[in-house]
């Protein structure tokens, strides 16, 4: 192989959020640092939600305004209204990324939003955004089950991402925010989001709750998909589920694509001494195998 796989770190934002550790401003960039010396060239720096909901990003305007910017570096804002997109691009984010969300129960706890209503959000904030000059992508969470209601039907998935498409949106990512995804289930979005929205790249992001995250990722692989997301160390989870473990290492990630033959421009062995320093900061273990065994060939 020697296609290019883009891995998108969301450890800043999507893994610290649920982290029971706080990590001061200065940590939060000596991470960002780290993850850039390992090859990583978008990130999820921060996410401009309520401070009271989220209290982990309460500091993203700073983060972002202080955050070193390599050439080539993107760095991602989530935002969930406008108020949260308008605080973004006055702190500079290069790219914005809007929460959309395909169950209710899980929109009415996260966002206080049914998923048309996060649709409707969406499209009256792309305006701004694209004034802004910059890149629109959108999440759509508990894209394969929700864990309040239940099952998601996939028709919901498709119509949310059509919804983007016509917003403006380059780019939407499938979340499975609570990790319940079968490599079955990800094969059927992502051919009925591609007959209903076309003209978006597709994005993918696991979380491993259940074990099935690097397996659904071959499959999006096999499907086609060129963007992954992934969280060094595998820390985090969603503060609005329940029990939410972390996404998927970014170091496990790298290794199977490594194996075999996929290019990620980012260095394992860098990646996995990032995890191991992420434990100190931390101060607990991290998830991820690839930070315990080390990689092959020693």
């Amino acid at each position: 192989m020697t296609r290019r796989i883009d891995i998108v770190e969301v450890g800043p934002r999507d893994g610290l959020q649920n982290d029971p550790a706080n990590l001061t401003t200065d940590q939060k960039l000596e991470f960002i640092e780290r993850l850039q010396a390992c090859g990583v060239k978008r990130m999820e720096t921060g996410a401009f939600v309520s401070p009271r909901a989220v209290p982990k990003m309460a500091d993203s305007g700073d983060v972002f305004k202080r955050a070193a910017r390599p050439a080539g570096t993107s760095h991602i804002a989530l935002a969930l209204n406008e108020k949260g997109v308008r605080r973004a691009i006055d702190s500079g984010a290069n790219e914005i990324n809007f929460v959309l969300v395909a169950g209710e129960g899980f929109g009415r706890r996260n966002q206080n939003m049914s998923p048309q209503q996060s649709a409707d959000a969406l499209a009256a904030c792309a305006p701004l955004i694209h004034e802004a000059g910059l890149p629109l992508s959108a999440t759509i969470a508990v894209a394969f089950g929700d864990p309040f209601s239940g099952e998601v039907d996939t028709s919901i998935v498709a119509n949310l991402a059509a919804q983007a498409q016509r917003a403006g949106v380059n780019e939407v990512a499938l979340g499975d925010t609570i990790g319940v995804a079968t490599p079955w289930d990800v094969r059927d979005r992502i051919e009925r989001v591609r007959i209903e929205a076309p003209d978006v790249y597709l994005r993918l992001h696991f979380h491993d709750t259940r074990g099935l995250a690097l397996a659904n990722i071959h499959a999006a692989i096999e499907a086609s998909v060129h963007t992954i997301d992934a969280s060094c160390g595998g820390i985090g989870g969603c503060p609005f589920a329940p029990a939410a473990t972390g996404n998927i290492a970014t170091e496990d990630v790298i290794y199977m694509l490594d194996r075999a033959g996929y290019e990620t421009g980012i260095d394992l062995n860098q990646m996995i001494a990032t995890a191991r320093w992420l434990e100190t900061a931390l101060q607990h273990p991290v998830h991820s195998s690839l930070s315990r065994a080390g990689p092959f060939p020693v």
